[in-house]
């Protein structure tokens, strides 16, 4: 089944292709909801988008650390097109739905690899918001499609045009990468502050009840451009399998 794509909220911190992009999918009718720097590059383009901050009846504060997370950004990207109690929620409150998240993330890794950083610094570079929306996003695939990497742009504007939206085959597996790209993140983060406090232990070697361990397994599939397809996607089960991860070795003891 076709998921239609009317509304696609974009935050990206690197902007390689969302302009293009996003004059792409204003081209094809869908409204643009964005935030901070990616609404001004938008908009510098003469790009119409609804900035977030309209959109929840809420400024951007706290230095940028409180931008999206608000019901009028998470209901309208979770709510459940089929379950009309859902969708009754959504009408009582005045609420849009979101049918397409393009998110990435602050640049964790790179800012914690900087020697001229201060924890502070790298301690800064931990988003939240961003993959509040990315995990809300890929747990309503049914409904939503999330992109989390340029690479997919194509694609998924290529499906834009020939049918109006994401095929549910496309949606799982953007879903999937996308949980992948949040499991590595969490896992840099894990590793980082496990080091900054003097534990000595990398993601590697941590245990493997650790949730840690299965995003640094996730690591290389999530860079892989490929885990778009169905083999990607089975290639990282593989992976996992390989790994002897199981089920309860999932949770933290």
């Amino acid at each position: 089944m076709i998921s239609k794509v009317r509304r696609a909220l974009l935050s990206v911190h690197d902007k390689t292709g969302i302009l293009p992009f996003a004059t792409a999918l204003h081209e094809l009718g869908v409204t643009l909801l964005s935030t901070g720097g990616t609404a001004k590059l938008l908009e510098g383009a003469g790009l119409p988008v609804v900035r977030v901050a309209d959109q929840t009846g809420f400024p951007e504060m706290l230095d940028g650390r409180v931008k999206t997370l608000h019901p009028r950004i998470h209901a309208g990207i979770l709510a459940i097109r089929g379950n009309a109690q859902h969708m009754r929620d959504l009408a009582a409150h005045g609420i849009e739905t979101i049918d397409l998240v393009v998110v990435n993330l602050y640049p964790f890794a790179a800012t914690a690899a900087d020697p001229g950083k201060t924890l502070p610094d790298v301690v800064e570079m931990i988003d939240i918001g961003g993959p509040s929306m990315v995990r809300g996003a890929a747990k309503n695939w049914e409904d939503v499609g999330v992109v989390v990497d340029a690479a997919d742009y194509p694609e998924v504007l290529a499906a834009l045009r020939e049918h109006g939206g994401l095929s549910r085959e496309a949606r799982l597996a953007l879903s999937a990468k996308a949980f992948a790209h949040t499991a590595a993140y969490d896992g840099a983060v894990a590793g980082y502050l496990t080091r900054a406090g003097g534990g000595g232990q990398t993601e590697a070697s941590l245990p493997a009840s650790a949730p840690v361990c299965v995003a640094a397994a996730l690591a290389e599939a999530s860079l892989r451009p490929d885990l778009i397809t169905t083999t990607g996607l089975a290639r990282a089960a593989d992976r996992l399998a390989d790994m002897n991860l199981r089920a309860d070795g999932m949770v933290s003891r």
